[in-house]
Protein backbone atom coordinates (compact mmCIF):
# COMPACT_ATOMS: atom_id res chain seq x y z
CA UNK A 1 0.00 0.00 0.00
CA UNK A 2 2.80 2.38 0.94
CA UNK A 3 4.51 1.88 -2.41
CA UNK A 4 1.47 2.83 -4.47
CA UNK A 5 0.78 5.88 -2.35
CA UNK A 6 4.36 7.00 -2.82
CA UNK A 7 4.00 6.34 -6.55
CA UNK A 8 0.96 8.62 -6.72
CA UNK A 9 2.63 11.38 -4.72
CA UNK A 10 5.71 11.22 -6.94
CA UNK A 11 3.61 11.29 -10.12
CA UNK A 12 1.77 14.40 -8.91
CA UNK A 13 5.00 16.11 -7.83
CA UNK A 14 6.59 15.49 -11.23
CA UNK A 15 3.55 16.17 -13.42
CA UNK A 16 1.58 18.85 -11.57
CA UNK A 17 3.86 20.48 -9.02
CA UNK A 18 1.33 23.16 -8.04
CA UNK A 19 -1.18 20.53 -6.98
CA UNK A 20 1.54 18.74 -5.06
CA UNK A 21 2.46 21.91 -3.18
CA UNK A 22 -1.19 22.78 -2.55
CA UNK A 23 -1.83 19.33 -1.09
CA UNK A 24 0.87 19.87 1.52
CA UNK A 25 -1.49 22.42 3.10
CA UNK A 26 -4.15 19.73 3.56
CA UNK A 27 -4.40 17.69 6.77
CA UNK A 28 -1.84 14.88 6.69
CA UNK A 29 -4.49 12.18 6.93
CA UNK A 30 -6.18 13.47 3.76
CA UNK A 31 -3.14 13.82 1.53
CA UNK A 32 -2.90 10.23 0.34
CA UNK A 33 -6.48 10.31 -0.99
CA UNK A 34 -5.81 13.64 -2.72
CA UNK A 35 -2.58 12.44 -4.31
CA UNK A 36 -4.39 9.31 -5.55
CA UNK A 37 -7.19 11.40 -7.07
CA UNK A 38 -4.75 13.77 -8.74
CA UNK A 39 -2.66 10.86 -10.05
CA UNK A 40 -5.82 9.38 -11.55
CA UNK A 41 -6.59 12.73 -13.22
CA UNK A 42 -3.07 12.86 -14.67
CA UNK A 43 -3.35 9.33 -16.05
CA UNK A 44 -6.70 10.04 -17.71
CA UNK A 45 -5.67 13.47 -19.02
CA UNK A 46 -2.67 12.03 -20.85
CA UNK A 47 -4.47 9.14 -22.54
CA UNK A 48 -4.24 10.94 -25.90
CA UNK A 49 -0.49 11.38 -25.47
CA UNK A 50 0.04 7.72 -24.61
CA UNK A 51 -2.41 6.12 -27.04
CA UNK A 52 -1.94 8.50 -30.01
CA UNK A 53 -4.80 6.85 -31.90
CA UNK A 54 -8.51 6.99 -30.92
CA UNK A 55 -9.16 3.24 -30.59
CA UNK A 56 -6.36 2.48 -28.09
CA UNK A 57 -7.46 5.61 -26.22
CA UNK A 58 -11.06 4.39 -26.11
CA UNK A 59 -9.84 1.06 -24.74
CA UNK A 60 -7.85 2.80 -22.01
CA UNK A 61 -10.79 4.98 -20.98
CA UNK A 62 -13.09 1.95 -20.98
CA UNK A 63 -10.66 0.12 -18.71
CA UNK A 64 -10.72 3.03 -16.27
CA UNK A 65 -14.51 3.14 -16.45
CA UNK A 66 -14.85 -0.55 -15.64
CA UNK A 67 -12.31 -0.18 -12.86
CA UNK A 68 -14.28 2.66 -11.27
CA UNK A 69 -17.46 0.58 -11.47
CA UNK A 70 -15.76 -2.32 -9.68
CA UNK A 71 -15.64 -4.61 -12.70
CA UNK A 72 -11.85 -5.05 -12.78
CA UNK A 73 -10.96 -5.45 -9.13
CA UNK A 74 -8.18 -7.96 -9.84
CA UNK A 75 -6.50 -5.82 -12.47
CA UNK A 76 -6.99 -2.65 -10.45
CA UNK A 77 -5.08 -4.15 -7.56
CA UNK A 78 -2.02 -4.41 -9.82
CA UNK A 79 -2.20 -0.80 -10.98
CA UNK A 80 -0.83 1.59 -8.32
CA UNK A 81 -3.00 4.54 -9.34
CA UNK A 82 -6.19 2.50 -9.74
CA UNK A 83 -5.70 0.73 -6.43
CA UNK A 84 -4.85 3.95 -4.59
CA UNK A 85 -7.75 6.00 -5.97
CA UNK A 86 -10.32 3.31 -5.19
CA UNK A 87 -8.95 2.85 -1.69
CA UNK A 88 -8.78 6.60 -1.13
CA UNK A 89 -12.35 7.22 -2.26
CA UNK A 90 -13.69 4.32 -0.22
CA UNK A 91 -12.01 5.61 2.94
CA UNK A 92 -13.69 8.97 2.43
CA UNK A 93 -17.10 7.43 1.78
CA UNK A 94 -17.03 8.39 -1.89
CA UNK A 95 -17.74 6.29 -4.95
CA UNK A 96 -15.73 5.73 -8.10
CA UNK A 97 -18.97 6.20 -10.03
CA UNK A 98 -18.62 9.93 -9.38
CA UNK A 99 -15.69 9.97 -11.82
CA UNK A 100 -17.39 8.17 -14.70
CA UNK A 101 -18.67 11.45 -16.14
CA UNK A 102 -15.10 12.74 -16.20
CA UNK A 103 -14.05 9.77 -18.33
CA UNK A 104 -16.90 10.35 -20.74
CA UNK A 105 -15.92 14.02 -21.13
CA UNK A 106 -12.30 13.07 -21.81
CA UNK A 107 -13.36 11.08 -24.87
CA UNK A 108 -13.27 14.46 -26.61
CA UNK A 109 -9.48 14.44 -26.21
CA UNK A 110 -9.11 11.37 -28.40
CA UNK A 111 -10.44 12.92 -31.56
CA UNK A 112 -9.73 15.98 -33.68
CA UNK A 113 -13.24 17.37 -33.71
CA UNK A 114 -13.15 21.03 -32.60
CA UNK A 115 -14.75 22.36 -29.44
CA UNK A 116 -17.98 23.76 -30.85
CA UNK A 117 -18.75 26.77 -28.63
CA UNK A 118 -18.34 28.28 -25.19
CA UNK A 119 -21.20 26.21 -23.77
CA UNK A 120 -19.41 23.04 -24.87
CA UNK A 121 -16.18 24.32 -23.32
CA UNK A 122 -17.96 25.10 -20.03
CA UNK A 123 -19.51 21.64 -19.96
CA UNK A 124 -16.15 20.00 -20.68
CA UNK A 125 -14.45 22.07 -17.98
CA UNK A 126 -17.14 21.34 -15.41
CA UNK A 127 -17.12 17.59 -16.05
CA UNK A 128 -13.32 17.28 -16.02
CA UNK A 129 -11.42 19.82 -13.94
CA UNK A 130 -14.57 20.90 -12.08
CA UNK A 131 -15.25 17.31 -11.02
CA UNK A 132 -11.73 17.00 -9.61
CA UNK A 133 -12.16 20.20 -7.59
CA UNK A 134 -15.48 18.95 -6.24
CA UNK A 135 -14.14 15.54 -5.22
CA UNK A 136 -11.02 17.12 -3.71
CA UNK A 137 -13.16 19.42 -1.57
CA UNK A 138 -15.37 16.48 -0.59
CA UNK A 139 -12.34 14.45 0.48
CA UNK A 140 -11.25 17.34 2.69
CA UNK A 141 -14.56 18.54 4.10
CA UNK A 142 -17.08 15.74 3.64
CA UNK A 143 -20.58 16.75 2.58
CA UNK A 144 -20.52 20.22 1.08
CA UNK A 145 -23.02 23.05 1.16
CA UNK A 146 -24.89 23.06 -2.20
CA UNK A 147 -24.45 26.84 -2.23
CA UNK A 148 -20.77 26.48 -3.15
CA UNK A 149 -21.23 24.05 -6.05
CA UNK A 150 -20.97 26.91 -8.59
CA UNK A 151 -17.40 27.41 -7.42
CA UNK A 152 -16.38 24.04 -8.80
CA UNK A 153 -17.52 25.12 -12.25
CA UNK A 154 -15.62 28.42 -11.91
CA UNK A 155 -12.48 26.66 -10.72
CA UNK A 156 -12.77 24.10 -13.49
CA UNK A 157 -13.26 26.84 -16.06
CA UNK A 158 -10.10 28.66 -14.96
CA UNK A 159 -8.02 25.49 -14.84
CA UNK A 160 -9.24 24.30 -18.24
CA UNK A 161 -8.61 27.60 -20.00
CA UNK A 162 -5.14 27.73 -18.49
CA UNK A 163 -4.55 24.27 -19.92
CA UNK A 164 -5.77 25.35 -23.35
CA UNK A 165 -3.41 28.35 -23.34
CA UNK A 166 -0.46 26.42 -21.98
CA UNK A 167 -0.84 23.47 -24.34
CA UNK A 168 -1.74 25.47 -27.44
CA UNK A 169 1.51 24.55 -29.27
CA UNK A 170 1.00 20.83 -28.61
CA UNK A 171 -2.65 20.91 -29.62
CA UNK A 172 -1.86 22.88 -32.78
CA UNK A 173 0.87 20.43 -33.77
CA UNK A 174 -1.60 17.54 -33.71
CA UNK A 175 -4.42 19.61 -35.23
CA UNK A 176 -6.56 19.51 -32.13
CA UNK A 177 -8.77 22.52 -31.40
CA UNK A 178 -9.95 23.37 -27.89
CA UNK A 179 -10.51 27.03 -28.76
CA UNK A 180 -14.26 27.16 -29.47
CA UNK A 181 -15.03 27.11 -33.18
CA UNK A 182 -17.74 29.68 -32.50
CA UNK A 183 -15.07 32.17 -31.40
CA UNK A 184 -12.95 31.50 -34.47
CA UNK A 185 -15.92 32.25 -36.70
CA UNK A 186 -16.85 35.41 -34.83
CA UNK A 187 -13.31 36.75 -35.24
CA UNK A 188 -12.89 35.43 -38.79
CA UNK A 189 -9.99 33.16 -37.87
CA UNK A 190 -9.27 30.10 -39.97
CA UNK A 191 -8.46 26.97 -37.93
CA UNK A 192 -5.55 26.40 -40.33
CA UNK A 193 -3.94 29.55 -38.95
CA UNK A 194 -3.94 27.95 -35.52
CA UNK A 195 -2.59 24.63 -36.79
CA UNK A 196 0.14 26.47 -38.70
CA UNK A 197 0.92 28.45 -35.53
CA UNK A 198 0.39 31.77 -37.27
CA UNK A 199 -0.08 34.59 -34.79
CA UNK A 200 -2.68 37.00 -36.13
CA UNK A 201 -4.38 40.00 -34.46
CA UNK A 202 -7.67 38.11 -34.63
CA UNK A 203 -6.22 35.07 -32.83
CA UNK A 204 -4.74 37.35 -30.19
CA UNK A 205 -8.21 38.84 -29.63
CA UNK A 206 -9.71 35.39 -29.08
CA UNK A 207 -7.03 34.39 -26.62
CA UNK A 208 -7.46 37.69 -24.78
CA UNK A 209 -11.17 36.88 -24.36
CA UNK A 210 -10.32 33.46 -22.96
CA UNK A 211 -7.82 34.96 -20.54
CA UNK A 212 -10.39 37.47 -19.34
CA UNK A 213 -12.89 34.66 -18.82
CA UNK A 214 -10.31 32.70 -16.80
CA UNK A 215 -9.44 35.71 -14.63
CA UNK A 216 -13.12 36.31 -13.92
CA UNK A 217 -13.51 32.69 -12.87
CA UNK A 218 -10.50 33.01 -10.58
CA UNK A 219 -12.08 36.13 -9.07
CA UNK A 220 -15.26 34.15 -8.35
CA UNK A 221 -13.25 31.49 -6.53
CA UNK A 222 -11.17 33.98 -4.56
CA UNK A 223 -14.19 36.03 -3.52
CA UNK A 224 -15.89 32.92 -2.15
CA UNK A 225 -13.24 32.27 0.47
CA UNK A 226 -15.58 32.89 3.39
CA UNK A 227 -18.15 30.41 2.09
CA UNK A 228 -15.61 27.63 1.55
CA UNK A 229 -14.80 25.68 4.72
CA UNK A 230 -11.20 26.36 5.68
CA UNK A 231 -10.43 22.65 5.63
CA UNK A 232 -11.54 22.48 1.96
CA UNK A 233 -9.51 25.44 0.74
CA UNK A 234 -6.34 23.46 -0.14
CA UNK A 235 -8.37 21.87 -2.95
CA UNK A 236 -8.26 25.22 -4.76
CA UNK A 237 -4.77 26.49 -3.90
CA UNK A 238 -3.17 25.17 -7.09
CA UNK A 239 -5.06 27.94 -8.91
CA UNK A 240 -3.08 30.64 -7.07
CA UNK A 241 -0.26 31.09 -9.64
CA UNK A 242 -2.60 31.40 -12.62
CA UNK A 243 -3.74 35.02 -12.40
CA UNK A 244 -0.26 36.49 -12.73
CA UNK A 245 0.58 33.97 -15.45
CA UNK A 246 -2.48 35.11 -17.39
CA UNK A 247 -1.46 38.73 -16.92
CA UNK A 248 2.02 37.92 -18.23
CA UNK A 249 0.33 37.04 -21.51
CA UNK A 250 -0.90 40.61 -21.88
CA UNK A 251 2.60 41.78 -22.82
CA UNK A 252 3.07 43.09 -26.35
CA UNK A 253 5.79 40.53 -27.07
CA UNK A 254 3.65 37.58 -25.94
CA UNK A 255 3.81 34.67 -28.40
CA UNK A 256 0.78 32.37 -27.93
CA UNK A 257 2.80 29.44 -29.24
CA UNK A 258 5.54 30.02 -26.68
CA UNK A 259 3.58 30.41 -23.43
CA UNK A 260 5.48 32.04 -20.56
CA UNK A 261 6.82 29.75 -17.87
CA UNK A 262 6.05 30.27 -14.21
CA UNK A 263 9.23 30.12 -12.12
CA UNK A 264 8.83 27.41 -9.45
CA UNK A 265 9.64 29.86 -6.66
CA UNK A 266 6.86 32.19 -7.80
CA UNK A 267 4.28 29.39 -7.89
CA UNK A 268 5.30 28.24 -4.44
CA UNK A 269 5.12 31.78 -3.07
CA UNK A 270 1.67 32.44 -4.55
CA UNK A 271 0.30 29.15 -3.24
CA UNK A 272 1.68 29.94 0.22
CA UNK A 273 0.21 33.45 0.05
CA UNK A 274 -3.22 32.11 -0.96
CA UNK A 275 -3.09 29.62 1.90
CA UNK A 276 -2.77 32.60 4.25
CA UNK A 277 -5.36 34.76 2.44
CA UNK A 278 -7.63 32.76 0.13
CA UNK A 279 -8.96 35.78 -1.75
CA UNK A 280 -5.51 36.23 -3.32
CA UNK A 281 -6.36 33.40 -5.73
CA UNK A 282 -8.33 35.93 -7.72
CA UNK A 283 -6.45 39.12 -6.91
Amino acid sequence: MEDRLEYCATLVRESHRDRYLATLFAPAEKRDALFALYAFDIEVSRVRDLAREPMPGEIRLQWWREMLLGERAGEAAGNPVAAAVMEGLARQGLSGEQLVGLLEAHRFDLYDEPMSDLDALSSYASRTAGAIFELSASILAGKLDPAITELFAAAGDAQTIAGILGLLPRHAARRQLYIPLEMLRQHHVDAEDVFAMRVTPELRAILAELRLRARRSLAVVGAAGESIPAIAQPAFLALAPLRQWLLDMERLDYDPFRPPEIPPWRSQWRIWRAAKSFRRIGA
